[in-house]
């Protein structure tokens, strides 16, 4: 092990800089603009990750723009982005940061931050102030199993911390070295040494080094536990409509989704005869049912399975819903588990 990750920076970091893509967090020491970068992408592709991270430093350029954001304008630019506690985290974050007078520069301050963890933590220290912290994600955790034939389930946090014993061992000393290593390492795993499916051994600068290889056992590394099902949960959405206008409500302050907008909804599945008696409940008339609409939105513990309907109402429903229109629609914070009905919704009221 000692071998491969002494002789691995000699190899690895010429060719980064040869092949790196080009994206904007690695033109930056700051470490706002790093942070930012690391919690967009965590459980989000890079592709989808550049638009968001654009917009986002428009609206909040400094560490102190972002803690004195409102909320729903957060959520707002956060939306489609998922995993809204990243959000609300970075702007607890931002606060702290601003009462600090400025972002720690170690590795223990920077984990003591809201939503901050250990990859996080590692990653912005070296790439912004040059700290020898090795940074492991699944990317780096995929590289370093294949190159030492590491049979350890992945899942288990014992085999991170192993692999960040071996991988921060032998992190070069310069600076300007350990503020791309971690950079390298990742990009070895997210461009060459690629999940699902063969790794790209022919166009690796590690692939001498790499026991993976030589022993044939790359493509079935790394070993990770499978993971338990997901729970089901069924609901039913209105898209309650009103004089040009349609029914929003806040959803709880905690769990998933916490905050955000929704259509008013209820658990199970109601067929066309049990959903008129929720309407009624709510102190509205039903005028006219217009469709029925079905959506599923994958989360990663549970999944919805969502009956929706579409129909004109009367009367004013509880004091928890908020009445948009178009305009107001597109200004709230809706998430994409509601995407499909998002897009009824605007529908039907560009057309009343």
């Amino acid at each position: 092990m000692e071998n491969i990750f002494t002789r691995l920076p000699a190899v690895l970091l010429p060719w980064y800089r040869a092949n790196a893509r080009d994206l904007p967090w690695r033109k930056t020491e700051d470490p706002y603009r790093i942070w930012v970068s690391e919690i967009m992408l965590q459980q989000t592709r890079v592709a989808a990750v550049l638009g968001y991270y654009a917009r986002f430093l428009t609206a909040f350029p400094t560490v102190e723009a972002l803690a004195e954001a409102p909320e729903d304008r957060l959520m707002k630019l956060w939306e489609g982005l998922g995993y809204y506690s990243r959000a609300r985290n970075l702007q607890k974050a931002a606060r702290r940061v601003v009462e600090l007078g400025g972002f720690p520069d170690t590795y223990e301050g920077l984990l003591a931050l809201p939503g901050i963890g250990d990859y996080t933590a590692s990653a912005i220290a070296s790439a912004a102030f040059g700290a020898r912290e090795a940074a492991v994600d699944g990317n780096v955790l995929r590289v370093a199993t294949r190159l030492t034939d590491c049979h350890d389930d992945i899942g288990d946090p014992k085999t991170k911390q192993t692999v960040r014993a071996w991988v921060q061992g032998d992190m070069p000393h310069e600076a300007a070295d350990i503020q791309v290593f971690n950079q390298a390492m990742m990009e070895l795993g997210a461009t060459v040494c690629v999940p699902n499916g063969p790794p790209k051994c022919e166009v690796c600068p590690a692939a001498a080094l790499c026991l993976g290889r030589a022993r044939g056992t790359a493509e079935a590394l790394p070993v990770k536990a499978a993971k338990k099902a997901r729970r089901v949960e069924e609901k039913t959405v209105f898209l309650l409509l009103r004089e040009g206008r349609v029914a929003l409500r806040h959803r709880p302050g905690t769990g998933l989704l916490a905050g955000l907008w929704e259509f008013p909804n209820v658990e199970g599945a109601l067929d066309e005869t049990a959903a008129p008696a929720t309407v009624a409940a709510w102190g509205l008339e039903a005028k006219a049912w217009k469709n029925k609409l079905t959506a599923k939105h994958i989360f990663t513990h549970v999944e919805w399975h969502m009956t929706g309907y579409t129909l004109e109402v009367a009367g004013d429903g509880p004091e928890e819903f908020e009445w948009v229109d178009s305009d107001g629609l597109a200004a709230h914070a809706v998430p994409s588990a509601f995407a499909k009905y998002c897009a009824e919704a605007q529908r039907q009221l560009e057309e009343s």
